[in-house]
């Protein structure tokens, strides 16, 4: 009997089956923070790019490109973001997010793609208020643990996914 449970085990942690939480676990933290950013509950800002964050739920190769545009920080309170909007919600200005639903594609190729859909606006009176924002995030694991390698973001406008290292490569040549 402990044999077959091996051997089921050693099958399911083959096939990913128990990792796809794992995956979600990092996402989970920063649209934790995303929301409480926007929530009407007056709580201080929480920086999704913090050295401890950074250290703990991006891909190296994520930091390093984060690190090189964030020597042209944007014109900001402090002065140390290259971003000058939140990269999450993809603009400015939000109200409360809601109807936040994540869910974790199989792994492929070594990337799990967690999907994240919520209302950003839904506060709002436009006509788009009740739209949908969607953001993948492409989570890869390194040193045995699951880690954001890039967040994806739909362009509502041109209909193309935007990616943040991309634009952070932008930043870093002074774009």
């Amino acid at each position: 009997m402990k044999t077959i449970a091996v051997v089921i085990a050693s099958l399911i942690a083959f096939s990913g089956i128990g990792h796809a939480a794992d995956f979600i676990a990092p996402v989970k933290e920063i649209m934790e923070a995303t929301k409480s950013n926007w929530a009407d509950n007056n709580s201080d800002w929480t920086d999704i790019f913090d050295a401890s964050r950074l250290d703990r739920l991006y891909s190296r190769d994520f930091v390093a490109k984060y690190q090189a545009a964030a020597q042209f920080p944007a014109v900001d309170d402090d002065g140390i973001s290259p971003f000058d909007y939140d990269v999450i919600v993809n603009g400015q200005d939000a109200c409360p997010l809601e109807d936040l639903r994540m869910a974790a594609a199989p792994v492929v190729d070594g990337v799990a793609e967690v999907t994240v859909r919520f209302k950003k606006s839904a506060c709002s009176d436009a006509p788009d208020g009740k739209d949908y924002t969607t953001v993948h995030f492409l989570v890869v694991e390194e040193g045995g643990k699951p880690v954001i390698d890039d967040i994806v973001t739909e362009n509502i406008e041109t209909q193309a996914r935007d990616s943040l290292k991309a634009t952070m490569a932008l930043i870093a040549k002074g774009q």
